[in-house]
């Protein structure tokens, strides 16, 4: 599906990834809605997005609460008469613990927000979609969805739901007209420990443990709106995330003990 020229919804457009979709597909010509719990996130996007503002659309929203989506749902639709495409990118992290340290009210948080608010959109845009002559969705998965990372379990376990319910949907859509990317970052540099309401010494997340490895989240959107112009079903983000996805098919024991060798510490 070409983006020029469709509207496309993005969840957690105001901050990180989110935020450079939001640029990227403007400057390509799409008309663009920004989908964000953060009113002054939401503002500064506007204000970023300059002479392209006119072709974005913000809404202050919560994904956790269906009802809210379905009102956004219909706002998109009588602005913009059709919504051609969906982004599930807005997430947070876990802190930096094994499971047995996690309390009921962080896991719930993170399995709410990741996985619930992913099915949420879905279930309330897909009929919108499925209108469309063509349409597209793309879901924010994880290298944490893929490959298990001691101290961030909560964090994979809900993004390897994501990852899941994205393929299990490339499948049952297949004859559809509707394409569905589903996409593995590495590490990059957002601010999504802060998003996530945790402190600097939270750890880097399980997409990374060295600022050195990280990728550029401009080049991250670059690569996402090339994959829904090329209906591709995965992207893999980053040498680390590619590497990592490589190693851990072909020994899964050899690539967990890597990771854990690499971030113990921090637990």
């Amino acid at each position: 599906m070409k983006v020029k020229g469709k509207i496309i919804m993005i969840t957690g457009g105001g901050n990180g990834l989110g935020r450079e979709l939001v640029l990227n597909l403007l400057h390509k010509g799409s008309k663009v809605v920004a989908l964000d719990i953060n009113k002054t996130a939401l503002e500064e996007i506007r204000q970023l997005a300059g002479k392209d503002a006119d072709s974005l659309m913000t809404i202050e929203t919560d994904i956790t609460d269906g009802s809210k989506i379905e009102d956004a749902a219909k706002k998109i639709s009588n602005k913009f008469k059709a919504i051609d495409g969906v982004i599930n990118n807005a997430g947070i992290i876990q802190p930096f613990r094994k499971v047995n340290d996690l309390d009921a009210n962080t896991i719930n948080r993170v399995f709410e927000i990741n996985f619930m608010g992913t099915l949420n959109i879905i279930k309330v845009f897909l009929p919108y979609l499925l209108e469309r002559s063509e349409a597209h969705i793309v879901n924010i998965s994880s290298m944490g969805g893929f490959l298990p990372v001691a101290g961030q379990a909560i964090y994979g376990a809900s993004k390897a739901a994501v990852k899941i319910l994205s393929e299990a949907l490339t499948s049952e859509l297949s004859e559809t007209n509707i394409g569905v990317t589903t996409v593995f970052p590495g590490a990059m540099l957002t601010n999504i420990k802060a998003n996530s309401g945790l402190g600097a010494d939270a750890g880097a997340g399980p997409e990374g443990h060295s600022k050195d490895a990280a990728f550029s989240p401009a080049k991250a959107a670059e690569m996402i709106t090339d994959a829904i112009e090329h209906n591709k079903p995965r992207l893999y983000i980053g040498k680390d995330a590619k590497f990592m996805n490589i190693l851990y098919k072909l020994n899964p024991g050899m690539a967990t003990h890597w990771i854990y060798s690499k971030i113990n510490h921090k637990m």
